[in-house]
């Protein structure tokens, strides 16, 4: 019986204390989830920040979706604008079967220009890392006026910042069904979790259900097929390198660099050879891997702020 009347009385308290509590207001610094429609194909993207302010478009690396900002994004949302898509075949963006929709960097560019150009975004800045490089490149040569200034964490666009492992990815280029055990490598569970662990300073700073939760997207039915596909025609970004050198030569879009110095797939050297073609760009070579706001997030936030608090943005 003095149970029961002790359960009674917990309960009471909990629906009074329920009656009486009030939901936390939302801010402009709070992150929202949203789905469009983009040429037939379902986009998700996260979105935070007042909307008159300067935006920040981010773009998403392998094989992760627009969830790596999530720490960082909530420490810009209070002075920027921040748009993160998945790509699709990503996240919780929509996967057609590569019958359906062609996965090549191409496409994924055109469909991201497409998802600005419905969400009315005409000036941004973009933040780039790992395959965000190659769909950002694409965008922002396509449309050169839409970009405000440039933030590259780790996205390559120079061969000397090919790591070793691009020379073994090469022989699947030229061969794929010579080589099935590349693209096996490529997306196994150990490659998964090492993306983010491989060079990092601070292991105990990478929470693994980031890499377990990207293995079990990397298993869905379809993915072995768009993946493989990506994989493929990543050939044309390095065959793009030039083109894109000439572009920022071209434009030189004020550049932050913020490179995970440790990262074993895009070396130092990537972040480096940006001053070549941008001389004026700030460049950052942290102690961190490849997904250095991992374990840098406060450091590179600041990084950002105090880059953009210097650009006329509007």
């Amino acid at each position: 019986m003095k149970a029961k009347a002790v359960l009674a009385t917990a309960a009471a308290l909990i629906a009074a204390d329920a009656g009486q509590a009030h939901p936390l207001p939302s801010t402009s610094a709070t992150t929202t989830y949203h789905r469009v429609t983009v040429d037939g194909v379902g986009i998700f993207y996260r979105e935070a920040g007042p909307k008159g302010a300067p935006t920040i478009v981010l773009l998403h690396g392998f094989p992760s979706s627009s969830r790596e900002f999530d720490p960082l994004i909530p420490l810009l949302a209070t002075r920027y604008h921040l748009i993160a898509p998945d790509f699709p075949g990503f996240g919780h963006s929509d996967a057609p079967p590569p019958s359906s929709y062609a996965y090549t960097f191409d496409h994924l560019a055109q469909t991201t220009s497409a998802l600005l150009d419905q969400l009315g975004i005409d000036k941004c800045v973009f933040y780039l890392h790992d395959y965000g490089g190659p769909v950002g490149f694409r965008v922002m040569a396509a449309r050169p006026q839409r970009v405000q200034a440039l933030v590259v964490q780790n996205a390559n666009a120079y061969s000397e910042g090919l790591g070793a492992k691009w020379a073994v990815i090469a022989q699947y280029w030229a061969d794929p069904k010579a080589h099935p055990e590349v693209f096996d490598a490529f997306v196994s569970q150990a490659a998964t979790e090492q993306r983010h662990t491989l060079g990092t300073s601070h292991p105990e700073r990478y929470n693994p259900d980031t890499w377990t939760d990207e293995y079990a997207h990397l298993q869905q039915p379809g993915q072995r097929e768009i993946q493989s596909a990506l994989l493929y025609d990543y050939r044309t970004n390095v065959a793009s390198y030039p083109a894109w050198q000439s572009w920022l030569r071209e434009h030189k879009p004020p550049t932050l660099v913020a490179w995970g110095k440790n990262d074993p797939s895009f070396i130092a050297a990537g972040g480096d050879a940006y001053k070549r073609d941008v001389p004026d760009a700030e460049v950052h070579q942290l102690d961190a891997g490849h997904f250095a706001f991992d374990e840098k997030n406060d450091e590179i936030a600041d990084l950002i702020l105090k880059f953009l608090a210097n650009q006329s943005l509007k």
